[in-house]
């Protein structure tokens, strides 16, 4: 019973940070007291009190507040995007390979993406988590960890409470490995790729927006 307890508060939490790191469009911000409730309800651990300080701040400021500070944090910041691939491919055509393997596998698991965002969106990736069987979705965001480490410190550098829900994924994952702090670290300094020459699209047709696979 407290296994199964610990892993329905773990699903509880991935898909609290999910939503937190969407577009805060009507419906989610109509939704913030029963979220804020779901939060409130998890067993105390780091990830459960940086989802509850998000919620400190989202839960009582204006929709048009929430929604211009989203945009401004991940529209306009480009070290702050959501989508993680992006970091440590750029905009080469490696990056295609890898949204397109992310997509099947996202199929294999039983969970087939819907809608026309890429595969790499964090939110969408967090939702894997949440639903996929024998925490195949923290596989995957382990995968991305020198990204998301740089995410994390982007946020927390913007001084943004968006860094909280990007904090209780971490503390969720557990502490990085060497590996990933040095990749995180190169990254940080060269910066993500530079777009490849030619006209082919960085991504192929099947993982572009508007090609959802069903």
């Amino acid at each position: 019973m407290r296994r199964r307890s610990r892993r329905e508060a773990r699903v509880t939490a991935y898909k609290l940070c999910s939503l937190a790191l969407q577009y805060p469009d009507e419906e989610l911000l109509a939704a913030r007291g029963e979220l804020a409730a779901a939060a409130a309800a998890l067993p105390h651990s780091p990830a459960a009190d940086a989802i509850q300080r998000f919620m400190a701040w989202w839960v009582p400021a204006s929709g048009l507040e929430v929604a211009e500070h989203y945009v401004e944090t991940f529209d306009l910041k480009r070290r702050c995007g959501l989508y993680l691939t992006f970091y440590g491919l750029g905009d080469r055509r490696e990056r295609g390979q890898a949204l397109l393997r992310l997509r099947r596998l996202y199929r294999a698991a039983g969970l087939p993406q819907e809608g026309s965002e890429l595969p790499d969106y964090l939110p969408l990736m967090l939702e894997f988590c949440a639903h996929a069987p024998d925490r195949r979705g923290e596989q995957l965001l382990r995968e991305q960890r020198p990204a998301l480490e740089l995410l994390r410190a982007a946020l927390h550098e913007e001084g943004t409470p968006y860094a909280h829900p990007v904090e209780a994924v971490a503390q969720l994952l557990g502490a990085p490995a060497s590996v990933d702090r040095a990749r995180a670290a190169r990254l940080a300094a060269q910066g993500p790729p530079g777009e490849m020459v030619g006209l082919e699209p960085f991504a192929p047709p099947e993982v572009m927006p508007g090609e959802a696979m069903r």
